[in-house]
Formats: C-alpha cells, structure tokens, sequence
C-alpha cells in the first residue's frame, strides 16, 4: 500500500518518491516490506515508459485515458510480473484487484485482471523511447547510453569526513568517497553522491574566509566547506526555511537570493549550488523525466541567471564564485554562465582545467580529468555517480 500511495501522489500531486517513502507509515513496516516497496516504487517510475506502452499494448484504451489510480495499479502489476521474481503472478494479480476495490474503483477491476492475466514475460517490440522509459524529447537530448544509465539503480556513496577511516570500497573520483553496499544497513558517515562531493573542492576554500553557501539545504555542501577549512566562517541560506533547520552550520539566513543580499559584508568565497532541473539525478528521482518539460528549462535558467547576478555583488574583488547545479542541460549550465558573462564585465571564467595540479591530493586521475576547460563537468556515469556540472568565477 505505501508504493501505491507514493505513486498516486507523484502522479497526482508532484511530490517526489524518496520523501514520501521515508515519511509516515514507512517508519511502521518491516524492513523488508519497505525495501519491497521501494523497489516496486522506484521500479515503475524508472520504466513508466514502459509499462504505460504495455498497458496501451495489453488493454483496450491508452495508459493516459485511464484514471490515474489504475493507471498505477496495472504499472505496479506490471512491474512485478515482468520485472520482479519475488511475487507469485497471481498474487500480484490477486494484489492489484485489490487495489482496485481498496481506491474505490470497483468497476476498473475487471479491466484490472483482464489486462494482468495477459502479461508474460515474452520479449515485446515497442519504440525506442518506450524501451528506454524516456520521454523522445530527453531521449533525443541525452541519446540511448544516458538514457539507459538513468534507468538503472543508483549507488549510494559517503563521504569521509577528514581522518575518518573506512574498509568500504573507494570510489573513482574522490579519494575520500565509499561506496555504502548494505542497503539496508545504517550509513555510518554522511550520503553524498561523488560528484556532489567534488563541488567544494572548486571553491578553493581557506582558513579565515568568509564563505555564503546561497542554496544550501539540505546542508551536505555547507558542512563539507567547514570540513575543508574548519577556521572559515560559513553562512548558510536558503529560500525555505523548513528545509534550512536541516543545515548544521552555525550561521543560517533565510532568504530569496535572487534578490538583493541583506550582508553589511562581502565574501570572500560564495557556492550557488542552484535549484534546477536535476537531469543529473533521474536515478536517484526518475519521476523528474516524467515532470520536465522544455518550458521549465527556460524558467530555471531565469531564476539561475538572477542568483548568481545577486551572489556577484556580494563577492569581494578577488573572491572566488562556484555556480553549480545537477543537470546536464546546456540551459541550466555554460548557457546559464555565457548569459551572465555577458553582461557582468567584473567577474571573470576561470577555467577548471588549471585547478588539477591544486587538487592531485583530493581527486584521482579520473577525477581531475572532470574538471575540462572551462568547465566541470560530470555525466551520468556506469560506476553509479550522478551528473553534475560547475563553473568557477573571480571577482574583477
């Protein structure tokens, strides 16, 4: 039922999957039920495209025309009967019916176990984009390797706070990232992905500065900065304060950052970890394929555009700006950073490519080969790590 639950407010009202799935009734089932419902939840929206192609193929009306009830119903029995071993075929038949009459559409359950007691596991042709549960405008985007790498199961990396010790197994990037296998297991250091544990670094952080975290729930950048120079001074903000009580730095302001910044002071170093459309993360929250739409590109890259406008005149001259985001959109990312060089003549690109030899000591070869000139960049990749991207900016 908590899978269920999950997938109707994400089809209905927007929310994301990993909060509701951590959040009320999910704290009163077994581990083993929960981490049941985290596959079939995580599973159908990672193949949505998919399955709602298989219900077209198997039903006599299309996914859409459905309500969006049982349109989640035949995706979860779907799901189970072609992906999963776990569940008998027809007791997810029997389950799904159930469901059926449980949300008050008695009449859809005919449909229901009709549709479910055709579905085998014979291959099936079906369109590209459909094969790759991804909408044809990302697909012609990302092409079918990333496409394919957003629909497997993420990893879960930690950082390694500074003289931590660990038998986990490293990661490829970042010298102090694990790789945490136990899924079921208590993480014993703080989850981070790889790539997120890079941006930091680019801010060239020292003892004494003074450091604006503008964007910075829920706050693994900003106690990573005070792990890097525990004598810097770091402020965190953020527009919603509910989620800025979760940030564990000292000082915290909650603010609209594109707008004008309420310091008497300037910094020396600001990160613009920038709200977007997180295209670097669809592992981790497939239901971001299935919400993004061109439009909101434009409307992020507005919002991204007036951040780092706003953060410039809180940089003291020769202080060093990172703007960084978890999309691999040109929109959001070296558009963005063009826009704003564009029309800001006392700030300057420096390019990433000239801070390898800075970070031998934090970064493995294949690390530093992400930071490009000029920018860094870091794709979805086959070892599990998200995609990210930065910019690296000095006050003129």
């Amino acid at each position: 039922m908590l899978a269920f639950r999950t997938l109707v407010r994400v089809e209905t009202r927007g929310s994301y999957a990993v909060e509701l799935l951590n959040a009320g009734m999910a704290s009163r089932l077994s581990p083993d039920d929960h981490a049941l419902a985290q596959e079939i939840t995580f599973g159908c929206l990672r193949n949505q495209g998919q399955l709602d192609w298989l219900i077209t193929h198997y039903a006599t009306r299309t996914a859409e025309e459905l309500d969006p009830e049982i349109r989640v119903t035949l995706r979860m029995g779907i799901y189970q009967l072609r992906f999963l071993d776990r569940i008998p075929p027809h007791a997810a038949v029997d389950q799904s019916v159930g469901l059926a009459h449980a949300c008050g559409k008695t009449s859809a359950s005919g449909l229901v176990n009709a549709v479910l007691r055709k579905v085998n596991r014979d291959p099936v042709a079906m369109p590209e984009a459909a094969r790759l549960s991804t909408p044809p405008w990302l697909l012609k985007r990302w092409g079918p390797e990333v496409s394919a790498l957003n629909n497997e199961r993420p990893v879960t990396f930690l950082r390694l706070p500074p003289g931590a010790e660990s038998e986990l197994p490293r990661g490829r990037y970042v010298r102090n990232c694990v790789v945490f296998e136990d899924t079921a297991g208590v993480a014993p250091f703080p989850i981070q992905d790889e790539g997120s544990q890079m941006i930091p670094y680019l801010l060239d952080i020292r003892d004494g500065n003074w450091v604006l975290d503008l964007c910075a729930a829920p706050g693994n950048k900003a106690t990573q900065l005070g792990e890097l120079a525990p004598g810097a001074k770091v402020v965190a903000c953020d527009f919603y304060c509910a989620r800025l009580m979760r940030v564990t730095t000292e000082m915290r302001v909650s603010l609209d950052g594109t707008m004008e910044l309420p310091f008497a002071r300037q910094f020396d170093r600001i990160l613009i970890d920038a709200p977007c459309s997180g295209t670097g993360t669809v592992r981790r929250n497939p239901e971001i394929k299935w919400k993004l739409t061109p439009p909101d590109l434009r409307e992020l890259a507005g919002q991204q555009v007036a951040l780092i406008r706003s953060a410039i005149r809180a940089l003291a001259p020769g202080g060093r700006l990172v703007y960084s985001t978890c999309s691999i959109e040109p929109e959001e990312n070296e558009r963005v950073v063009e826009m704003v060089l564009s029309r800001q003549h006392n700030v300057r690109l420096i390019s990433a490519i000239k801070e390898r030899e800075g970070l031998k000591d934090a970064f493995t070869p294949e690390g530093l080969a992400l930071l490009g000139d000029p920018y860094f960049r870091a794709m979805p990749s086959t070892h599990g790590a998200d995609g990210f991207f930065a910019a690296i900016m000095e006050r003129v």
